[in-house]
């Protein structure tokens, strides 16, 4: 059976490239290897922008060129580039499930791309959102 896309927010592609992050670093490292296996791992240009923002800012001694070829390594998960729609969906999302803005517009984002897994630690782990089950690989190990 192929399994559903999962998408990958920011700070578990961050954990995953942290060596000081410990088990976090691991877990996260594992999910995206067996996603890479699978070929089930979707994100958007949101996550792959603040990726290198934060990597550079906060991995100790992340240049910037290794930082640049993380998210060019990364970019084959593009899935589609988000429009006007996501933003409106973002907005929607926001109110009925009483979300932050930005959490929103990353889930939907993942909807968008058909994702049926959000990784993340931002949400709560076990909700389903439109469609989306939410999973926190860190409560879930």
């Amino acid at each position: 059976m192929t399994p559903g896309l999962t998408f990958v927010d920011t700070n578990i592609l961050l954990y995953a490239f942290d060596s000081a992050a410990g088990l976090k670093s691991e877990i996260a490292a594992a999910r995206l290897s067996a996603l890479w296996n699978e070929e089930s791992g979707v994100l958007s240009l949101q996550v792959l922008n603040e990726f290198f923002a934060n990597a550079v800012r906060k991995l100790p001694g992340t240049s910037v060129g290794w930082a640049r070829a993380v998210v060019r390594e990364y970019s084959v998960w593009l899935g589609l580039a988000p429009d006007f729609g996501t933003t409106l969906r973002a907005i929607e999302l926001a109110e009925s499930a009483r979300l932050a803005f930005w959490d929103a517009l990353i889930l939907a984002a993942a909807i968008e791309n058909g994702a049926t897994i959000l990784l993340t630690e931002d949400l709560n782990h076990g909700q389903d959102i439109a469609g989306v089950r939410i999973e926190n690989p860190f409560l879930s190990a």
